[in-house]
């Protein structure tokens, strides 16, 4: 794409300066421009690649937070962990949900004050959405879930861009005809890892409040699948070393499946366990939720009684939350077994 954009640049030059001059010394002039200019383009990619995208194999981080702001407190402390993640050479940062409390409101202005605040970032901004901003807004007022999804999805999910002051591009799985509203389900790759986000949030998965949260559970649920599939399938055909999922949900790994609270993340987490046993690579699941930082291996389910070995190509990372404003430096080196490591990063002034 980018040796393309670069030859119909050089033609529209080219053109200008064919109708202005015709000289043999000039003709030696523009032949040099126009290598010039092309192996110019050829490095920089010239208006087709977005910000650091790329597909070398090379390493890099980025940054991970979740479950914040939820308080004018935690609001006045946000910069500090702004400026803390803008000061580090993060490629991008991902809010795996929950941008408020549960017990405030879901109104607009709040939505609108949120997306400016994280366009604060100077790099691209991935948010994935949580229950306070849309399951859980029949708490607060008279806000309908599935109105408020509809307003978030205006907000937050507009075009191919990411948000931040530089932006990835991002594929979305609203580009499938099928799956054409859910714009929030989102992937990338960078550097040859597949990143992925879906929009499952907390309060059981949006399952078992009312018969029309049920059906929009009962959609949403199945893009989710698919989108997890496709997203492994790519990560297969590349050859990917790696792939991250990130949610806001804790989905109860450790719950039976026969508990009511596990019964909207059953299905993604009997996905999630078989794709990952039919991947060669490294898989992370990201999430929020319990405002619990904790990195483990759950997978396969354990019991004193089933005392299954670990997968090893499977890691869950929970990120800090409220109270906590704080944030998780992530790291991907393809020469390391693990390929993803992690870092907490306690921001001093919080």
């Amino acid at each position: 794409m980018a040796h393309i954009t670069a030859v119909i640049v050089v033609y529209r030059v080219y053109g200008i300066i064919s109708n202005r001059y015709l000289c043999p010394f000039f003709k030696m002039i523009k032949k040099s421009l126009i290598v010039g200019f092309i192996i110019f383009a050829s490095v920089i990619g010239l208006g087709t690649l977005s910000y650091a995208q790329s597909s070398a194999d090379k390493p890099f981080e980025f940054a991970l937070i979740g479950d914040l702001p939820y308080s004018a407190e935690q609001e006045a402390k946000f910069p500090n962990l702004i400026a803390d993640i803008n000061r580090s050479p993060s490629a991008f940062v991902v809010h795996n949900g929950d941008i408020k409390s549960g017990g405030t409101l879901c109104d607009d202005a709040t939505f609108v004050s949120r997306q400016q605040l994280f366009q604060n970032f100077e790099m691209p901004f991935i948010l994935i959405y949580g229950d306070n901003e849309w399951t859980d807004c029949h708490r607060q007022g008279n806000y309908k879930p599935i109105e408020r999804l509809a307003k978030l999805r205006e907000i937050f999910s507009q075009g191919t861009q990411s948000q931040g002051k530089r932006t990835l591009t991002l594929t979305r799985q609203s580009e499938t005809p099928q799956f054409a509203k859910y714009r929030e389900n989102v992937r990338w790759i960078y550097h040859g890892i597949v990143f992925s986000g879906i929009n499952m949030p907390g309060s059981n998965n949006n399952l078992g409040r009312t018969p029309e949260d049920d059906l929009e559970y009962a959609d949403r649920n199945s893009a989710n699948l698919a989108w997890i599939k496709e997203c492994f399938a790519l990560a297969k055909r590349d050859k990917s070393k790696g792939i991250m999922l990130i949610a806001q949900a804790n989905p109860g790994f450790e719950l039976d499946p026969t508990d009511k609270r596990r019964s909207g993340y059953n299905d993604f987490i009997a996905a999630l366990e078989a794709q990952t046993r039919n991947f060669s690579g490294q898989v992370v699941f990201v999430h929020g939720d319990t405002h619990y930082f904790r990195i483990d291996k759950p997978l396969p389910r354990f019991t004193d009684e089933t005392q299954l070995p670990r997968l090893k190509n499977f890691t869950r990372v929970e990120t800090f939350g409220s109270p906590n404003v704080h944030w998780l430096r992530a790291f991907y080196d393809p020469k390391n077994p693990n390929v993803f490591e992690f870092k907490q990063q306690i921001v001093p002034q919080n």
